[in-house]
């Protein structure tokens, strides 16, 4: 009654499904650790303590920046340099910019430092003269797709689009740390821009994402295995008819219906 099982229409229906549902499953399973894994950052995250709660270390010592170092408080002496306006940037719900400053270091290498969010129409103040010595939160470099990163398309000269050394290594003569710091404390017509939580360590949207992609895939699966439940049942209903006798009366009577 069954045979149909062992045709070639049925082997490829059957090899599909035992390919299919493992997969399914798979990536059901890599979506639900991944968030599991960013609750677990998130947890971590909060019995640390505030970064600024932390004695605040040379530059050198946080380096490379990671989820134990982003948002920890950063020590670098140097000079100030080129500026630039890092547009696209919202604050308390208002457009603006960051006014990124370059320090450089005795090590030859320049520190992006943002000294502060603009409001659109402001004016950047000059950055002070003379030897400095900066404190701030450490935060890693920025790429497309970071939060707060907007794509802003060709931007005129004293202005970048993001914060990194990829972004930089064009307009500027030295090395670049992967880097930046943000102040907490600005000079006038500037409001401080608050340190943000590395990526990865909180339940943002991205990791409810992942939870939903975990339903999906299980769903996946299981319609799988329903399609094939129900293509069996017809081919069952279908094969048992034939041997009753009864498909061909049934053809009959619809060629009489005509």
């Amino acid at each position: 009654m069954y045979r149909f099982l062992t045709t070639p229409r049925w082997w490829g229906i059957n090899i599909f499904v035992a390919l299919a549902i493992p997969f399914c499953v798979f990536m059901g399973t890599w979506q639900l650790g991944r968030f599991e894994d960013r609750v677990d950052s998130h947890q971590e995250a909060e019995r640390r303590p505030e970064p600024g709660a932390v004695k605040a270390a040379p530059l050198e010592r946080l380096l490379p920046v990671d989820k134990e170092t982003s948002g920890r408080h950063a020590t670098a002496t140097g000079r100030y340099g080129e500026q630039f306006l890092v547009p696209g940037r919202r604050l308390d719900g208002k457009d603006g910019a960051y006014v990124l400053t370059l320090l450089h270091t005795e090590g030859g290498k320049s520190l992006p430092v943002v000294r502060g969010w603009l409001p659109s129409g402001g004016r950047a103040p000059v950055p002070p003269a003379g030897e400095v010595t900066v404190t701030g939160a450490l935060q890693a470099s920025e790429h497309t797709g970071s939060p707060g990163v907007r794509a802003t398309g060709a931007l005129p000269r004293g202005q970048v689009g993001m914060i990194s050394a990829a972004s930089l290594v064009n307009v500027v003569e030295d090395d670049v740390y992967d880097a930046w710091v943000t102040l907490p404390t600005s000079p006038a017509g500037l409001t401080p821009v608050p340190a943000a939580a590395a990526e990865g360590s909180g339940l943002d949207l991205k990791a409810f994402q992942n939870l939903g992609y975990t339903g999906e895939w299980f769903v996946f699966a299981g319609f799988v295995l329903f399609m094939w439940f129900r293509l069996f049942r017809r081919e069952a209903e279908q094969a048992r008819d034939e041997a009753l006798g009864l498909a061909p009366e049934a053809d009959a009577m619809a060629g009489a219906g005509r």
